[in-house]
């Protein structure tokens, strides 16, 4: 009996072990997910919300599933440090909405595009890398890969590689970092603020290293 019940728990607990190994696997897959339905409802109603309605539907699950401090931060290197808190914030607000406004001024239209989740695998530094395909009917897929990194409030992403490599915060180091070294915060704060304003204005810039579905917004 004593035998029976000793293997009775060693069963039992390598059960638990794998259930919990298996829904901390799924969950950066299902923050990535969730997001990718989020946008995929923003292309659907495109055209009935226009490009307010878009961000304000993006903008809750950007913010739920993106590590926005953490990818404002290092975004611009080793001068966040320098900021002030209230620079911070303002960098931070300012990091935030473009980010979201990159996706309500781009997915503004629908032709059957639609997400694919290829595989979730483990990645450096204790991050999970999730693999999907952006699926476009009318161009060639595009692969859309994921770095997430685990927060008090679950698997949040930090990193977008387009087509597989191109990294999204190496990129927008690259740009902020140059800025604010030869012009200062102001005009970092003031460069974000015009390409907030193009893309209110639908005017969104094809440079290649990002998506743009549907066809431009009336001015």
């Amino acid at each position: 009996m004593r035998l029976f019940i000793t293997t009775s728990l060693f069963v039992l607990a390598a059960c638990l072990t794998l259930s919990s190994s298996t829904a901390t696997a799924s969950t950066a897959t299902a923050s990535v997910e969730n997001l990718h339905e989020t946008l995929t409802e923003a292309m659907k109603q495109a055209d009935a919300l226009g490009y307010q309605g878009r961000f304000d539907l993006i903008a809750p699950a950007v913010n739920a599933h993106i590590d926005q401090k953490f990818m404002a931060s290092k975004s611009i290197g080793r001068a966040w440090k320098k900021l002030s808190e209230a620079e911070q914030e303002l960098w931070l607000q300012s990091f935030s909405n473009l980010t979201v406004a990159n996706y309500a001024g781009r997915f503004k239209g629908y032709s059957g595009e639609h997400f694919v989740t290829n595989a979730e695998q483990d990645a450096p530094h204790k991050t999970k890398l999730v693999s999907t395909t952006l699926v476009l009917p009318n161009d060639d897929d595009v692969k859309l890969n994921y770095r997430l990194h685990e927060t008090e409030a679950g698997w949040k992403i930090i990193d977008v590689y387009m087509n597989g490599t191109v990294s999204e915060l190496s990129l927008r180091r690259s740009e902020y970092s140059s800025t604010l070294k030869r012009k200062g915060f102001d005009s970092l704060l003031t460069a974000v603020s015009e390409k907030l304003s193009k893309f209110a204005a639908g005017n969104v810039a094809n440079d290649g290293t990002q998506i743009t579905t549907g066809k431009a917004d009336a001015p």
